[in-house]
């Protein structure tokens, strides 16, 4: 698995004409395994990984500069908290989640702009899980040129991550996308990832649901509200 994602990196880069691979670092294991995968792909030299706190836990920040530590690649603090406070000054008041999706918006802009300026693509870190019930921001961390772990359920992540040699707290952390303080991927979302990998596999490969009908029919509503988020922008064909 980690030698047909590595590449498949290799040729992503060579087939662009890119020089190298530019992604965020966000203390959790899908970028801490994307991370380790490019630093294969691509080599130290050629992969620059970004801490972008945004009123973030101080904790993620310890822990994404703990794998950039031990992977040994280049890395950059770009602190968006004072951009993201300013910017909703200026905007009319809006509810929390209008709020909360402008910063993966404003760590998209990042990216691209470091992608841009040193001739690199961005490398997302969404994993299958995610993809299918539309578990990440549309323009935000789904802003990106490759998505090398789309295929693999978080279940397999955290497999490949053990293979990888990632930091044991790392591989443990309740998985977050730090929209806000004590936000979780699972309280969130309300269904464990175990059981969201189980119900997508038998929803994927048509085989029989052991879940409640309620979890299973949350899935399927999950993932038909989000088809939008897995397409381009509609075109009106004339």
């Amino acid at each position: 698995m980690k030698n047909r994602i590595v590449s498949w990196i290799k040729k992503q880069i060579k087939d662009s004409g890119a020089k190298g691979i530019v992604m965020g670092l966000s203390g959790g294991i899908d970028s801490a395994v994307i991370a380790a995968l490019c630093k294969e792909a691509v080599s130290r030299n050629n992969l620059l990984v970004l801490f972008m706190p945004c009123n973030s836990h101080a904790q993620d920040l310890k822990d994404a500069r703990l794998v950039a530590r031990k992977l040994k690649v280049r890395s950059k603090l770009v602190d968006l908290s004072s951009v993201y406070n300013d910017f909703l000054k200026i905007l009319p008041q809006a509810g929390g989640l209008a709020r909360s999706n402008l910063k993966p918006r404003l760590r998209m802009s990042t990216l691209y702009y470091f992608a841009n300026k040193l001739n690199y693509l961005v490398c997302g870190t969404g994993n299958k899980s995610e993809l299918l019930v539309g578990y990440f921001t549309k323009y935000g961390d789904g802003g990106v040129d490759i998505l090398p772990i789309a295929d693999l359920f978080k279940r397999q992540v955290r497999k490949l991550a053990q293979e990888l040699k990632i930091p044991e707290n790392i591989i443990i952390k309740p998985p977050t996308a730090g929209l806000w303080q004590g936000q979780t991927d699972e309280g969130e979302m309300g269904i464990t990832y175990n059981e969201l990998d189980d119900i997508l596999d038998r929803l994927c490969n048509h085989r029989k649901q052991v879940s409640s009908s309620s979890k299973v029919n949350k899935v399927k509503r999950m993932f038909k509200n989000s088809e939008h988020k897995r397409k381009g922008a509609e075109i009106c064909r004339l």
